[in-house]
């Protein structure tokens, strides 16, 4: 397995491959890399951990001296994947080759090499362009299937092209972390599957085991000092797939359970997006100035009937002549007729300011339709989100998809998501969330949950503490890169606020099994997050295969 990268995922991704598949991993990783320590990867296996801490060694150590890496990894420095580099690594005899540097165009032009040297390498790029990465993934499969003279289409073919985006992964776990009542949903062949997470029962009670026990939640879970799923936490951090007797050994434990859905969401809006509904047009003051004018027309309308004794249909074209001032006065007429005909003129001089302001307003909502938008006066019970990079835009599209009210904040106003929200209506409060005034703009004392999803650890952090400070409830979920780190700020966040829900989530650490699933040639069907360790649903075929046949999941799932 080759994996080349220059950010954590990398890092992450090889380190699954050795320590969950065993398998012989080289990295590739740009030079500067060797400059940066390298965070150690949160996983269960101790040897995983042992394995990302060879890793990071070898990458920080100095040419002066250094001991070689082990058998089974092989570290490479190099500025760009280039066909040197590629022969250099083995990939013309390698059995999968991972690209997933941040850039997209980088990705291709390694991909579009390596398949040139090796048509049967199987390859996972890592795109954030879906529309591009489906077209890609199409070419680099047809390139392999005619370079092996067995044709496009031809099943069998070992080689594959599988095109994931760490946005797209990590974005549906981020979204259901800072909800209630939202599941993590895994679907396929037309079954709907969600886990769901269940307290410890108490004495008396019996939890519903549901379909069946995905995951033991950790010890120290419900321990306002513990870890969320760290580590450091040992036998007692939280337990992938377990046994029905681990299952019932451990008391006091939550767990998360597998349940079948018959609906998988609320449906989408069957609304143009583009044209403001007819309510957004006008301000409510200015909506209750033309309801009062309408009830004054049908009260003058009705008063002249009663006066006149005409019909209701005439008397009301009657009224809207005076009101316009294009009804002849009434000379000779009753008293009560001449008062009715001064009232409508003078409901009529009302009228046109009231109708000038309902134009410019109209004029003015579809002219700000493109521009941001500012939080509502009266907005409450929404999602605070931080950051519109490439996880914050992922992150917003699926809250809304989930029809769920967002409020943005960003401080570059060329940021990724910007046109999104643009097109999704949704408000943007521009500044640093850093600076007095801006989380307040964004109403965050009235908001439900707040999502730090930048790229900076710290500026999430300060961000969440003086959230707390102002709401000391407010569910809380960070974009957190280091394991140590993370594990440092949880145990403080909720020994300081225990009442509160804190979540902190690593998007490479969230990606990192999908894409190591897709090198081993799965097709994954999606993956969940057990607190800081994932649970990868994929679907494997177990016909022909006599250790899989006839097997509960728990059954296979050992070694």
């Amino acid at each position: 397995m080759i994996v080349c990268g220059d950010d954590g995922l990398a890092h992450r991704l090889a380190a699954e491959l050795r320590g969950v598949y065993g398998e012989q991993v080289t990295l590739v990783v740009p030079p500067s890399v060797r400059r940066v320590r390298q965070p150690v990867v949160g996983r269960a296996r101790a040897a995983s951990a042992a394995l990302l801490d060879r890793v990071s060694a070898a990458v920080n150590r100095t040419g002066a001296g250094g001991a070689e890496p082990a058998a089974n990894e092989q570290v490479v420095e190099a500025t760009e994947v280039t066909e040197a580099v590629l022969t250099e690594v083995g990939a013309d005899r390698a059995a999968a080759l991972a690209l997933v540097y941040d850039d997209d165009e980088t990705n291709i032009r390694a991909a579009l090499t390596a398949r040139r040297l090796n048509p049967r390498l199987r390859l996972v790029l890592r795109l954030y362009n879906r529309r591009l990465g489906q077209h890609i993934e199409e070419l680099l499969d047809q390139t392999a299937a005619v370079a092996s003279g067995t044709g496009p289409g031809t099943a069998g073919l070992d080689a594959s092209t599988t095109v994931l985006s760490d946005a797209d992964t990590a974005a549906p776990a981020l979204a259901a972390t800072a909800l209630v009542g939202t599941s993590k949903v895994v679907q396929t062949e037309g079954l709907v599957l969600r886990a769901v997470e269940r307290q410890p029962p108490r004495p008396g009670e019996v939890a519903d085991p549901g379909l069946c026990t995905l995951a033991l939640l950790s010890a120290t879970s419900n321990d306002p000092a513990g870890a969320d799923g760290s580590e450091g936490s040992g036998e007692q951090g939280p337990r992938l797939l377990p046994d029905e007797a681990a299952v019932a050994a451990a008391t006091g434990r939550g767990t998360v359970v597998l349940e079948q859905v018959s609906y998988s969401g609320p449906s989408l809006s069957s609304g143009r997006g583009g044209v403001p509904p007819f309510a957004s047009l006008f301000s409510r003051r200015l909506r209750w100035s033309l309801a009062g004018l309408v009830g004054c027309v049908l009260a003058l309308a009705v008063a002249l009937m009663f006066v006149t004794g005409e019909h209701p249909l005439y008397a009301t074209y009657v009224t809207l002549l005076d009101l316009f001032g294009i009804n002849d006065p009434a000379y000779h007429k009753s008293t009560e007729r001449q008062v009715l005909q001064l009232l409508s003129g003078l409901v009529g001089l009302l009228l046109l300011p009231v109708l000038l302001a309902a134009v410019l307003e109209a004029l003015g909502t579809f002219r700000s339709a493109s521009a941001l938008r500012k939080p509502p006066r009266g907005l409450g019970g929404h999602v605070v989100l931080l950051g519109l990079g490439k996880i914050g835009t992922r992150v917003l599209t699926r809250l809304r998809e989930l029809h769920i009210p967002v409020v943005c904040v960003e401080s570059d106003p060329e940021a990724r998501g910007m046109a999104t929200a643009r097109r999704l209506r949704v408000p943007v409060v521009l500044g640093d969330v850093t600076q007095e005034g801006v989380l307040e703009a964004a109403k965050i004392h009235r908001a439900h949950a707040l999502l730090a999803l930048t790229s900076a650890d710290t500026t999430n952090l300060e961000a969440s503490l003086y959230a707390r400070s102002v709401r000391p409830d407010l569910r809380v979920v960070l974009r957190l890169y280091d394991d140590d780190f993370a594990t440092a700020v949880y145990r403080t966040l909720r020994a300081a606020h225990p009442f509160a829900l804190t979540r902190s989530r690593s998007v490479s650490h969230l990606a990192a099994p999908a894409f190591a699933g897709a090198m081993m040639g799965r097709q994954i069907l999606g993956a969940i997050p057990v607190e800081r360790r994932v649970l990868l649903f994929a679907e494997v075929e177990v016909s022909g295969h006599p250790q899989l046949e006839g097997r509960t999941v728990g059954e296979a799932f050992r070694a």
